[in-house]
C-alpha cells in the first residue's frame, strides 16, 4: 500500500497573482480546466462538477478546506456517486521573481479511492495531473502574456 501524496510541480511564466485568479475565477476556470457553476473561493464552500463531454460519468465533489490568497487554495476531492472516502488537493503557489510562478499540487490519500479501478489510480491522477497543470494551465496562462 502506498500512502505517499501525489505531487506535480511546474513553473509558469505568469505572476502569482494571474495564477491564482485562474486558480479561482469559475469563468476563467472553464478554459483551462473545469466548468464549475457553483464554485466559490470561501472556506466551508462547496463545489460540484464533471468532466468534459457529454458523458458526465464522474461527479466530483469538493470542499474548500483552506485560503490564502495568491498563495494556496486547499479542498477535498470526493466521488460521491462511488464512494463515501474523500482525497485532499492542496495547490500551492510559490512567486520566482516578478514574472513567475512555481505551482505545486499536492493530492493527498489516493488510495481512498484505490478499490474504484484503475481511472481512479495513482497513475492516472498523477496523469491527469501533469495534463491539467503541465499542459493546460501553463499554457492558458502563458499565451494570456
Amino acid at each position: 500500500m502506498n500512502n505517499a501524496p501525489i505531487t506535480v510541480q511546474y513553473k509558469i511564466n505568469a505572476p502569482a497573482e494571474k495564477v491564482w485568479q485562474a486558480l479561482t475565477d469559475k469563468d476563467e476556470m472553464k478554459l483551462w480546466y473545469f466548468d464549475i457553476q457553483d464554485f466559490e473561493p470561501a472556506i466551508g464552500k462547496k463545489f460540484n462538477f464533471y468532466e468534459p463531454g457529454e458523458e458526465r460519468k464522474y461527479h466530483h465533489q469538493c470542499e474548500i478546506l483552506e485560503i490564502l490568497p495568491d498563495r494556496k487554495l486547499k479542498h477535498t476531492w470526493a466521488y460521491p456517486d462511488f464512494s463515501s472516502l474523500k482525497t485532499v488537493v492542496t495547490w500551492e503557489l510559490f512567486p520566482d521573481g516578478d514574472h513567475e510562478t512555481q505551482v505545486r499540487l499536492t493530492h493527498d490519500g489516493i488510495d481512498n479511492f484505490k478499490e474504484l479501478g484503475d481511472n481512479f489510480s495513482e497513475k492516472s491522477f498523477t496523469e491527469g495531473w501533469n495534463t491539467i497543470i503541465g499542459k493546460s494551465l501553463k499554457e492558458y496562462l502563458e499565451k494570456k502574456i
